[in-house]
């Protein structure tokens, strides 16, 4: 397995690229904008393909790098289902799964710091965002943030691994990288309460100064999404309504583009091919299925996606192969279940 820890000084930011052989599909979790070229950098270097950038909560402390990593690599971009930020490719909920090969991230809801907050635990490892810090926790006083639903998170939920699960936490303000479960248990100042209402008392009066720049930071992180007003103007996006007319026309193939796993929770459309978005380029390329159903049987390529994000991106690919006429659901599911569509 790749395993990079990587830092940035300004927000005392820790970023985290993930990755395995043999085909180098990679993930990063908590990317900050500053750092995204040496990320690219990084990736490049080791010949790996990002595939999946994560941010475990709305940051306020610094821009994610998520927005500028999707329109840089066409990778998936993944939050909570909580989550304001206005678009991402993929969200989850606790008990999900996020994949790349070789590897699966296990989702944990773990509110308090903020109410969108996120763990991810792989194997030996959990990766604790804001939540469970090293020698610390994450405040609780901004951005719908609870004491007592943290106090749940990290006594009922992390503290519960295995002691020698390694944590790595989103931020570290002392040069400190790793700790365990049972370092903090052992160690850390704010777990050696008695009781929750002694911790929330605790977190209750930690007076801290706001972030400096989170007036701004939150606001920007909030509109990541990617812009379809392009795929719009040059006619490559329907509206739903235009997809329930075009439904049953022969001449059109609707692609939808989410994992294994999103279809076994979510819905689906009847009569959809699908096509996950990370096998999207093979069969977009000389004799995969998807060009063959575009050159062989004349077909019209529609995508689909839960947010319009993933099909808006594979509308641009199949362009750049020479796919003329392929288009995507504005919105995606999502907008389809707004308009109410079977």
């Amino acid at each position: 397995m790749i395993f990079r820890q990587l830092f940035d000084s300004v927000s005392s930011t820790y970023s985290y690229l993930i990755a395995s052989r043999p085909g180098g599909e990679a993930l990063i979790i908590d990317p900050v904008l500053e750092k995204v070229d040496r990320y690219l950098t990084l990736i490049d270097e080791l010949d790996l393909k990002l595939v999946k950038a994560i941010d475990t909560h709305l940051h306020a402390d610094h821009i994610t790098g998520l927005g500028a990593l999707r329109d840089k690599t066409q990778c998936i971009t993944v939050m909570g289902e909580q989550s304001l930020v206005n678009v991402v490719s993929m969200r989850v909920a606790d008990g999900d799964h996020i994949d790349i090969e070789g590897s699966r991230l296990e989702v944990l809801y773990t509110p308090g710091h903020t109410d969108d907050s996120y763990c991810f635990l792989m194997g030996d490892r959990v990766f604790t965002g804001d939540t469970l810090l090293i020698r610390g926790t994450g405040r609780t006083d901004f951005q719908n943030g609870d004491a007592r639903a943290q106090y749940h998170s990290i006594f009922d939920r992390l503290l519960k691994l295995p002691e020698e699960t390694l944590v790595y936490p989103a931020h570290d303000y002392k040069g400190d990288t790793v700790s365990s479960i049972g370092e903090e248990k052992a160690f850390n100042p704010r777990l050696q309460v008695q009781s929750i209402d002694e911790y929330v008392d605790l977190m209750n009066n930690l007076n801290l100064p706001n972030p400096k720049l989170m007036d701004v930071v939150v606001p920007e992180n909030m509109q990541i999404g990617m812009v379809q007003k392009e795929n719009a103007k040059c006619g490559w996006a329907l509206s739903p309504e235009k997809m329930s007319s075009l439904k049953e026309q022969a001449d059109i193939l609707f692609v939808d583009l989410r994992d294994d796993n999103e279809r076994q929770k979510g819905d689906t459309i009847p009569g959809t091919l699908h096509v996950p978005y990370s096998d999207l380029q093979t069969s977009l390329s000389d004799h995969g299925k998807l060009r063959t159903q575009v050159v062989d049987f004349n077909k019209r390529l529609v995508f689909l996606c839960p947010f319009g994000e993933r099909s808006a991106m594979a509308v641009r690919a199949a362009q750049d192969l020479g796919i003329s006429n392929a288009c995507h659901i504005a919105g995606g599911i999502s907008d389809w279940k707004t308009a109410d569509k079977p």
